[in-house]
């Protein structure tokens, strides 16, 4: 008597022959393996858009196409968030497992700050579409999300590295500070939204709320950045694939710089006279010293990265590290800029954003030609050996 099949399991024959089990094809196989890394392909566009509005140089079709990159970072955070849902619903055990590797865990800091990029960039550029109203709307909306994302994000990840993952000192890596940058990105973009409170409380209210997310992000970020650099001293350069993630450094030394630049625009409608005097003083105390151990380390991980290129770097999703943090230092110079005249620093962001133009162009090119080829989608390789990965 044949053997009889059901599409979840098999019934024996009346000989006893051996059982079938028919294979079970996992839906949607290509979400298998997309990671929490893939939102820095929203974090990108949107720090383009910010950062080329801000500019203190007037360039043809320069907010136009602020604008239509702006969009672009609209519509991949409306995919990425449904794919990364249907990456939970089909593939959990996938996703569990990169909570559990201490490599990926981090990047759910992505996941905040997306949000968060979009909503400044909508407040900068996207108000020429939708208008001032509908702006500053989506922006509160999308800002409270990512707040309290970044806030979860923020003590769950450093948990999950001391109780479960527990690396050691030469797994160090900069992808853990994305666990403690959103705090920061909230504070630039909450600063935008204080002028739109009504005076008194809520605007008080909110101005202090971002110095504190500044001051939560700053205090873990100099907890970490000595444990990376004696990582880099002690254990050597990163593997070459993971090389260009040292950019993630300027992330949240770009962003203080914004964040306290913006929070001292929005400081005199909100508090009182000496404070807001105070407040404009640090912005530019802290911003100036802050910027200029930014540009060393861009100078010192640009070297690595040409050094990694020499021995074989290949694209790869780290390569997004490139973008957003370049930005934050793009949208800190210019608020420096801003509130000190100097004509050097005009320069100097706009030489920083046609870097920044720059490595969004190539790594969104290589992003695409990647989909489209499915490098980017497939299972991730065997891990090579150390001597061969640091060579």
């Amino acid at each position: 008597m044949a053997t009889l099949t059901h599409p979840t399991r098999a019934y024996p024959s009346a000989t006893g022959g051996p059982r079938a089990v028919p294979r079970v094809r996992p839906r949607l196989p290509w979400l298998r393996h997309l990671g929490p890394n893939w939102y820095a392909t929203v974090m990108g566009p949107a720090i383009v858009a910010t950062a080329g509005a801000g500019l203190p140089v007037d360039v043809p079709g320069l907010r136009a196409g602020c604008v239509a990159v702006w969009a672009l970072s609209v519509v991949a955070l409306a995919v990425l968030l449904t794919a990364r849902a249907g990456h939970w619903l089909c593939h959990r055990d996938r996703a569990r497992a990169q909570l559990r590797d201490p490599a990926m865990a981090p990047f759910y800091g992505c996941l905040a700050m997306a949000p968060l990029a979009v909503g400044a960039a909508t407040l900068a550029v996207g108000r020429d579409v939708l208008g001032e109203r509908a702006a500053v709307v989506m922006d509160a909306a999308l800002f409270g999300v990512g707040t309290a994302l970044g806030l979860v994000f923020a003590v769950a990840i450093p948990y999950l590295l001391v109780v479960r993952h527990r690396p050691g000192p030469g797994e160090v890596s900069p992808g853990w500070l994305l666990a403690v940058v959103p705090p920061m990105v909230s504070a630039a973009v909450g600063a935008s939204l204080v002028p739109y409170l009504p005076v008194g409380q809520g605007r008080e209210t909110l101005l202090f709320g971002c110095y504190a997310l500044f001051g939560l992000s700053l205090l873990a970020t100099l907890t970490l950045l000595p444990l990376l650099f004696g990582r880099l001293l002690l254990h050597g350069p990163l593997p070459l694939a993971l090389t260009p993630a040292l950019f993630l450094v300027l992330g949240p030394l770009g962003q203080s710089v914004t964040a306290v630049g913006r929070l001292a625009e929005a400081a005199p409608g909100a508090v009182g006279a000496p404070y807001a005097r105070a407040l404009g003083a640090f912005a530019v105390v802290y911003g100036v010293p802050v910027l200029g151990f930014a540009l060393l380390w861009l100078a010192l991980a640009a070297a690595l990265v040409v050094r990694a290129a020499r021995h074989g770097m290949r694209f790869t999703m780290a390569w997004w590290a490139f973008t957003f943090p370049v930005g934050t230092c793009v949208t800190g110079t210019e608020a420096l800029a801003g509130r000190t005249g100097l004509v050097a620093l005009e320069w100097l962001a706009v030489g920083l954003y046609v870097l920044l133009v720059t490595a969004w162009a190539v790594a969104g090119w290589h992003t695409l030609r990647g989909l489209i080829g499915g490098a980017l989608l497939a299972a991730p390789p065997a891990p090579r050996s150390a001597t061969a990965s640091t060579a």
